[in-house]
């Protein structure tokens, strides 16, 4: 009898590959594709650091590039506008992601020998964000500034 390469293939399961299956299913099911924190994780982070005190928006300037290809490594540059003199100076930086697992990027301590309230760093990002930071300055006042990417191949995935 010739055979018909357009016939519909049947597939006849077996009690061993239905079991199968149905364990590779239940193993994906219970792993998370991606956690991520909220804008509420943020906020939270934001008041476990600095607690109820009001933060200004200015002097941080958060620099990303507008597009980063892979999100395992973004480039990210943040500058603080203070003198850094013992009388002014900024005593930490705080970078917070309202996407990735944990919230807090980093924390950056400084000090008035510090020179300038410069950071260059690389962050895992997961997927397109605004990065929100917070400086804190030695006379407790807090400022903060953001920065936005379009992250094309997300990372920080947790499973």
């Amino acid at each position: 009898m010739p055979h018909d390469d357009h016939a519909p293939t049947t597939y006849r399961w077996t009690r061993r590959a239905f079991l199968a299956s149905t364990g590779i299913v239940s193993i994906a099911s219970a792993l998370s594709p991606l956690a991520s924190a909220t804008p509420e994780d943020a906020d939270q982070a934001i008041h476990d650091i600095f607690g109820d005190r009001p933060i200004n928006k200015g002097k941080v300037t958060v620099t990303l590039p507008p597009i980063a290809e892979n999100g395992n490594s973004v480039p990210v540059g943040i500058t603080v506008d203070s003198p850094m003199t013992d009388e002014s100076f900024v005593e930490q930086i705080v970078v917070l992601s309202p996407r990735n697992p944990i919230a807090t990027i980093a924390r950056f301590h400084l000090g008035p020998h510090t020179g300038r309230a410069e950071i260059s760093t690389r962050v895992r990002m997961a997927g397109t964000q605004t990065l929100r930071v917070v400086a804190e300055m030695n006379d407790g006042t807090l400022w903060s500034g953001t920065g936005s990417t379009y992250v094309t191949l997300a990372a920080c995935i947790i499973g």
